[in-house]
């Protein structure tokens, strides 16, 4: 496989666009289509329908990219920059992957890495297309989009003939063979065609573009930039862009802004701040070249911003710098708009790039700042698709003419960038959201959530029920799997939720809540059909009543045991009803859940020790243990102890937090347990301030996001980067730590240093972990290992033959919905068969592409509006590859759509690996279409190349074994790959070069 991607020939592109329209209704993967409105904006002295587009890069430096763009809602292109460095002298200095979007964005690319007449070739390619698609399909005009040149680097290299070439025959490319080719192809289809005519044919324009853009690189001097927009102006008669880069706001700004916003783990020195071009040199540049733009009848302004650099810290990109973009640029990129738009008074026009997106598109234009172009926003799940959403914003909010630039708005908007929820950086960074399964060559679809869930509900068919006002089904599909809905749908920390590809999108679907509401609207109609649906007939003893053992008394009761269980306190519920603050979950909730094992007929002896193991394995069948990690940690101090948490949290249930503890209470850690300590305590009477401290900042601590956010909105002081060494006169004399270096996971270590801090302390509260109960296990003659945890096979099965421990208990302190998977896992093993068949549902797939790319709030649109459904159609490499290397096809017989990779589109870029659900890169490990042989034996791909498209004979890698195949033959190679094979040859021939 190479990184050096392919054109494709002008009949091939007007045939993929033909025949996928017509037979599949799609273009390039997108399932709908922006069309214009017939009024347009002016700018350059051309028409513009809408004021958006993809900024330079990726996504606009391919034929197939730019019109893709259009379809959905571009009418400005930027192009991707030319320099007089290209093809293999410049693909040689760029290291692959080269881009990394799964957050705010890197890469480590630069200028188009075609030759430079190539480029030219897919500009023009581009620009025949899209006349032909805005008449043909009634997208729009066919003068109503504009294409804007990016070039580059220096004034030597502008002016050398490779690119002054470039220039000129965008300028007016009539006498250049592409534009000869593509239209005679037009005029020789014209008959073909059902609204493009000849003499629409013959009016398309030559003159492609009258604009450019001006990329400089870092450390540019300003008399340089100054000479080459010069040149632009009076010798190329260009109206000009000038891209500025964040470095203008000066290194304390961009440090302390970034710092704000939860991005100090950002790395940059001061050299590019230094380097580059100074504010103070760029003010009386940007007013001469204003002076002379005028002079010449020409447009001027500036271009905020060009990508930022930093350094690669923890291995993101294989370079050692990289260009950051996305919703970290924001911040920086508006407010160095918000400066100059001060500085000139609203009159310096500005093209702006940096962070916008669906959620700040309307802001940015309504302060008068278009053209605006994109890059990281279509580089996400969704892809080019989240152009259209963009676009209907701006129709709908309507965009007036350019009249300068509201200057009171933009300082409001970049004033708001720094608190803005998009834009912030969570206070835990997120955890990877792949599975470690590798992706499947055929029916890869999956839903992240689901398998992201210890005990895999079916979540996609209950969140769609649910918003169908059908929570009845929805909460027979949750009690499939799930014995506890109360308790998971009020307190689970909900890992299916930081798997939910909406992630990429904003927040996830708020699956808990949506669990929790089906709980509470269909409980009481659906109990009376809570039953036992199977046939095992032996009898189980749980020992523990808390929420493992809860959960396997459910299944197994369900199966047809006789399950007793055996709680030592006067309810169900263990540490959820004893230590979970009452303000979290009260006894209520968990009654609702207990509700469910009283109507499957389990018997419960409440304040009953369970006798010894051998006892109970005389009266019955099997035993399970769920006894919960009770052997308390302590924490030892010099000068006193601090007390256990979990001790205090019981007391403050059972006195409902009526305790005097102090005016100053400290507690120690950093997990959930600690969250939940600091936040009873500030409910405690006379209670001041609680500290919580930690040796590592919030970033760092174990606890979920939402415990944070909520111990922070309670008022919960933090003291970061402090280990408490000991007690001294109501104070806890702390060590000061300071982060180390990052290491490849982005963990930082700490280094202690020389530096003590007091924190008051009338009470100090340890959150240091619990244990299991080791001496429990041996006593009972179960085997553990040298870490004291019991020994367990597969099934959870001890030592000891059928007696299972589950929970807390097994190895530590964890989730509920962690502890219902091995309750299922145990539960299975003592009945011989699974706890339940699969009540998956299949959405609508139309349904589902009707949401794609589409931006939307938790509360914006009913949950099931939000859920993409990824288990029908998953498809995110096909919407995140700017090249569309990654087709979806139909293929007959066969109920999912299926992906394959096309090589010779693809440049390797990597952005398809950061956002597939499974540990894999799709680019690398999908079934690969290759151009010919040749290519294929360049790759390691499994794959093929089609020898003769009529006879369906094709070259196949499998396994590393290559097969020369003919329809008919039989075949070692699977099936379903043989079948995508022909459906490629029949049904999307126009793949094949």
């Amino acid at each position: 496989m190479s990184d050096r991607m392919t054109g494709m020939s002008f009949d091939q592109l007007m045939n993929w666009v033909t025949e996928e329209l017509e037979n599949h209704g799609t273009l390039f993967g997108l399932h709908r289509a922006y069309k214009a409105p017939e009024e347009a904006l002016t700018i350059f002295g051309r028409d513009l329908e809408t004021p958006i587009g993809p900024a330079a890069g990726p996504n606009s430096q391919l034929a197939q990219n730019i019109a893709a763009s259009y379809y959905a809602g571009s009418r400005f292109f930027e192009l991707k920059t030319v320099q007089i460095m290209d093809g293999d002298e410049l693909a040689a200095c760029v290291n692959k992957p080269c881009i990394k979007a799964d957050d705010e964005a890197y890469n480590c690319e630069w200028s188009t890495e075609l030759y430079v007449p190539q480029a030219q070739d897919e500009y023009i390619k581009a620009w025949f297309l899209l006349s032909f698609m805005a008449k043909e399909y009634g997208l729009g005009s066919m003068d109503g989009f504009q294409f804007n040149i990016s070039v580059g680097y220096d004034l030597e290299g502008i002016k050398s003939e490779k690119v002054n070439t470039f220039i000129e025959s965008m300028k007016n490319a009539a006498d250049t063979e592409t534009f000869k080719v593509c239209k005679q192809y037009l005029l020789d289809h014209v008959s073909e065609f059902k609204h493009v005519t000849a003499e629409d044919i013959e009016a398309i324009r030559p003159d492609i573009c009258n604009s450019v853009t001006l990329s400089t690189l870092h450390g540019c001097p300003p008399q340089e930039i100054e000479r080459i927009a010069t040149y632009l102006l009076t010798e190329k008669k260009l109206n000009t862009f000038i891209k500025c880069n964040p470095t203008l706001l000066g290194y304390e700004f961009a440090r302390e802004t970034l710092d704000k916003m939860g991005y100090d783990y950002i790395a940059f020195g001061r050299f590019h701040f230094e380097d580059d071009l100074q504010y103070v040199d760029a003010v009386p540049m940007l007013q001469r070249l204003i002076k002379l733009s005028g002079e010449m009848g020409l447009e001027f302004g500036v271009k905020i911003t060009n990508t930022f650099p930093v350094d690669v810290k923890a291995g993101e990109l294989p370079s050692e710098e990289m260009y950051m973009s996305g919703k970290s640029l924001y911040p920086l990129s508006i407010s160095l708009a918000a400066k100059l738009s001060r500085e000139f008074d609203g009159k310096l026009r500005i093209s702006y790039s940096g962070g916008a997106d669906a959620f700040n598109i309307d802001r940015i234009v309504g302060c008068g700042i278009w053209p605006v172009t994109v890059a990281t926003t279509i580089l996400k799940p969704g892809g080019y698709q989240r152009l259209q959403q963009m676009a209907d914003s701006l129709e709908a909010m309507g965009v007036g003419e350019f009249k300068g630039i509201d200057v009171a708005a933009l300082n409001k908007l970049a004033e708001d960038a720094i608190t803005d929820v998009h834009h912030v950086k969570p206070a835990k960074l997120p955890a990877s959201r792949k599975s470690n399964e590798t992706v499947p060559l055929l029916d890869c679809y999956t839903a992240p959530c689901q398998d992201g869930c210890p005990i895999h509900q079916e979540i996609p068919t209950y969140v769609a029920l649910a918003g169908e006002g059908k929570y009845e089904e929805a909460l027979k599909v949750i009690l499939n799997r799930n014995a506890l809905p109360f308790m998971t749908g009020t307190i689970c920390s909900h890992p299916c939720q930081g798997y939910c590809t909406r992630n990429f999108y904003e927040k996830s679907v708020q699956i808990r809540n949506t669990k929790l509401e089906c709980a509470e609207q269909a409980m009481d109609a659906i109990i009376d059909s809570v039953s036992v649906t199977g046939d095992y007939s032996g009898s189980v003893a749980v020992v523990g009543g808390g929420p493992a053992g809860m959960a396997a008394a459910y299944y197994l009761a369900r199966l047809g045991a006789k399950v007793t269980i055996y709680e030592k306190r006067e309810r169900l519920g263990g540490v959820v009803s004893a230590i979970i603050p009452n303000f979290r979950i009260d006894d209520s909730v968990i009654a609702k859940d207990a509700a469910l094992l009283e109507k499957l007929g389990v018997k419960v002896l409440y304040n009953t020790e369970a006798p010894a193991v051998d006892v109970l394995k005389k009266e019955y069948d099997s035993v399970i243990l769920a006894v919960g990690a009770y052997k308390r940690g302590e924490l030892k101090l010099e000068g006193g102890e601090a007390q256990n948490a979990l001790a205090f949290l019981e007391d403050y249930n059972r006195t409902n937090g009526k305790m005097a503890i102090g005016k100053n209470v400290v507690v120690i850690g950093g997990g959930n347990t600690a969250m939940d300590t600091a936040r009873a305590a500030k409910r405690c009477d006379g209670v001041e301030h609680v500290y919580l401290v930690y040796r590592r900042t919030k970033r760092y601590m174990p606890a979920d996001e939402h415990e944070l956010v909520l111990a922070v909105e309670d008022g919960v002081e933090f003291r970061e980067l402090l280990a408490p060494e000991k007690l001294e006169n109501g104070q806890l004399i702390c060590r000061v730590m300071k982060l180390g270096e990052l290491d490849a996971s982005g963990r930082a270590g700490i280094v202690e240093t020389d530096e003590t801090v007091a924190v008051p302390a009338d009470r100090v509260i340890a959150a240091v972990g619990e244990k299991v109960p080791t001496d429990f296990y041996e006593a009972n003659g179960l085997q553990v290992d040298d870490r004291g945890r019991v020994k367990v096979s597969p099934t959870l099965e001890s030592s000891v033959e059928n007696v299972y421990v589950i929970g807390d208990g097994l190895y530590g302190p964890s989730i509920v919905v962690k502890a219902m998977a091995q309750a299922i896992t145990a539960a299975e093993a003592i009945c011989g068969r699974e706890i339940s068949g699969s009540c998956d549902i299949a959405a609508d797939p139309a349904s589902i592409y009707a949401k794609k790319g589409i931006l939307a709030e938790p509360g914006d649109k009913p949950e099931s509006e939000r859920c993409l459904g990824c288990s029908t159609v998953c498809e995110n490499c096909v919407d995140v590859c700017p090249n569309r290397a990654n087709i979806s096809i139909k293929v007959p017989g066969m109920a999912k759509a299926q992906v394959i990779h096309v090589d010779y589109m693809c440049n390797e870029c990597g952005n398809c690996k950061s956002f597939c659900p499974y540990a894999s890169a799709p680019y690398l490990d999908k079934f690969t279409l290759f151009a010919k042989e040749a290519d294929m034996a360049d790759s390691k791909n499994d794959g093929f190349a089609v020898i003769d498209k009529e006879a369906v004979t094709a070259k196949i890698r499998f396994f590393g074994k290559e097969t020369t195949w003919t329809k008919g033959q039989e075949s070692s190679v699977p099936f379903g790959l043989l079948k995508v094979i022909e459906a490629v040859c029949a049904e999307y021939s126009y793949l094949l070069p």
